[in-house]
């Protein structure tokens, strides 16, 4: 029976919790996303390449950060608290071999890792590691290059820059070994592999199409000089364009610029500068109509929406980003997240913003029916594919507000909803779950989440009457309730260690359907209430899977995700 007493006392601690975290001002939420290896490394080779006298102090910090958090067989993982990671390893690794300072027990990790340290083994082990998606195994390998790594170009794959030239909207036809977001990687890599490649006949041809190319990369470089906010390819793309040659093009000094001015204080970088607007989606969630000045967040996150043309994934107006930092771009996720924040904040009364992000979300849909993350048909690699938790995400929004949409609009969400229910229905597992897009467990054989996917799914469904929607929850329900530890908790996936993000999140998604007196939802309570006693309820947990197996933990997660669990609980309970 789970004690009314404890679960006050555990909200309120939560609630105060999210309350240090506020932001003074706007009244938003703070985001702090852990430090990584795989950041620190690529951004302090980018600063080691880019001018290495100048910037010798923030070089040898970031270092000595990596030292400091190298694992005793001399591996990394990519946050402090992860598992050991092949990429943070090699990233790191190559970054302390260009100035003479690598680690002997690395080498020997790598060699098992990668079957061998010759030029081809490290091609060939990064390539399989990452399969057909280029977005990641081609800066990889260029960086193992420019370190010293690999001696030869010859066998690293070249990439296309040129057809970055070409309209925007013919990307998705062109099946791109990247995905939508790393055009700037396609170009800064193209760019420097074909000039450290053979000259053949074509050599002259695609010369022609240089300038053109890093004239585009100009153009979708935001002001502050950070693509997408994230420094690994921020910094990317500065090591290509300094090993290209071009140092001092403008836009090789404002990326380093950026990176000159995101460097933490211990010497690391996190993959994202932040996740501010992100983390106050979740807030607003986690504590429902308990949130004081209401109107005045709801004004300031409506100023947040998009209301031009993005030049980065050519996304129109009416979206929201993770953070409203100018090197964001819109997304599904965000955008269904914040038309469910706004119904909170606004009490279901309607505005043009509403009305502006549901039609972004239903332009976004894919011809499979499913919600993609940043843009239409770039379905070929998975990062660009329709995803099962962003797609109940958007069925949510809408859902929430279609009542009080204009007639024309409220008919189109009904047609569309019935679309993504079927992609929903498709793509649910024979034992009930869906594997999410943004989110893994580094504890599962395969790196997935399925708990967490279906989890989000199940409560985002919550209140959908159409048929299909109840008979796709049920099965998730029933794989939610076949997943849990003997311990109470919930891993990623089946006999993964528990943890308190994917636990409070399998918790939510009962409550939500009415099932807080289930013994799962009381074991599952028991385990966040035994982990708060322990003082490991706010241990740092990577979750998040990004950038092609970049992981980052976020101390909001925690705080939110048990929050809107136990919050859901004690109202079923009323």
């Amino acid at each position: 029976m789970i004690n009314d007493k404890q679960i006050d006392e555990l909200i309120e601690v939560l609630q105060n919790k999210l309350a240090a975290n506020r932001i003074s001002g706007d009244g938003s939420w703070r985001s702090t996303l852990s430090s990584s290896a795989i950041s620190t490394s690529v951004s302090a080779f980018a600063l080691y390449l880019a001018d290495s006298k100048k910037h010798k102090a923030l070089i040898e910090k970031g270092q000595q950060w990596l030292f400091n958090t190298m694992l005793p067989d001399g591996s990394w993982g990519d946050s402090p608290e992860s598992p050991t990671n092949m990429t943070a390893t090699l990233l790191s690794y190559a970054a302390l071999f260009a100035s003479g300072s690598p680690s002997a027990k690395t080498k020997v990790y790598l060699e098992q890792t990668l079957g061998g340290s010759t030029d081809q083994q490290i091609i060939d082990g990064v390539l399989r590691y990452y399969g057909k998606d280029l977005t990641f195994s081609a800066p990889i390998l260029v960086m193992c290059a420019l370190a010293g790594l690999i001696q030869s170009w010859e066998n690293i794959p070249q990439l296309p820059f040129e057809l970055s030239v070409l309209p925007q909207r013919v990307f998705r036809f062109l099946q791109l070994p990247v995905v939508s977001y790393a055009i700037p990687a396609l170009i800064a890599v193209g760019i420097l592999r074909h000039k450290k490649g053979r000259r053949n006949l074509l050599s002259p041809v695609r010369d022609q199409f240089i300038n053109r190319s890093l004239t585009k990369l100009q153009q979708l470089q935001p002001e502050n000089g950070g693509f997408l906010e994230a420094a690994p390819l921020t910094a990317f793309v500065a090591i290509c364009l300094c090993g290209a040659g071009y140092s001092q093009l403008a836009s090789t000094q404002k990326a380093i610029s950026f990176l000159v001015e995101t460097v933490r204080k211990d010497g690391s970088w996190p993959i994202d500068t932040n996740l501010d607007s992100w983390a106050t989606v979740l807030s607003i969630r986690a504590l429902g109509n308990d949130i004081q000045n209401k109107q005045a967040l709801a004004d300031q996150i409506k100023q947040r929406a998009f209301t031009y043309k993005h030049p980065f994934t050519g996304a129109h107006p009416g979206g929201w980003a993770w953070t409203n930092l100018p090197g964001a771009v819109p997304d599904a996720d965000d955008t269904a997240g914040t038309l469910v924040a706004l119904h909170t904040l606004l009490n279901g009364e309607p505005c043009a913003e509403i009305e502006n992000g549901i039609n972004w979300l239903l332009g976004l849909q894919n011809s499979d029916g499913g919600i993609p993350t940043f843009c239409k048909g770039w379905g070929k690699l998975p990062f660009d594919a329709s995803s099962p938790d962003i797609t109940a995400h958007t069925l949510q929004a809408i859902h929430l507000w279609i009542d009080v949409l204009p007639s024309d609009l409220r008919a189109k969400c009904r047609k569309r909803m019935k679309r993504m229910l079927k992609w929903m229905q498709k793509t649910q597992t024979n034992d009930g779950a869906w594997v999410p897009l943004w989110f893994g467990d580094q504890n599962a054989s395969d790196e997935k989440n399925p708990v967490y996917g279906t989890a989000v799914a199940v409560e985002y469904l919550a209140g959908n009457d159409d048929p299909v929607a109840k008979k796709i929850v049920s099965k998730g329900i029933d794989y939610l309730r076949s997943t849990q530890n003997k311990d109470g908790g919930w891993g990623g996936a089946p006999q993964v260690p528990s943890k308190v993000t994917t636990t409070a999140r399998a918790l939510s998604a009962l409550a939500v359907h009415g099932c807080y007196k289930h013994e799962n939802t009381e074991t599952g309570y028991g385990f966040l209430y035994k982990k708060y006693k322990q003082a490991e309820l706010f241990q740092p947990e990577p979750i998040g899977l990004y950038f092609s197996r970049l992981w980052y933990s976020e101390e909001m997660y925690n705080i939110t995700f048990a929050l809107n669990a136990l919050q859901k609980i004690k109202n079923q309970k009323k």
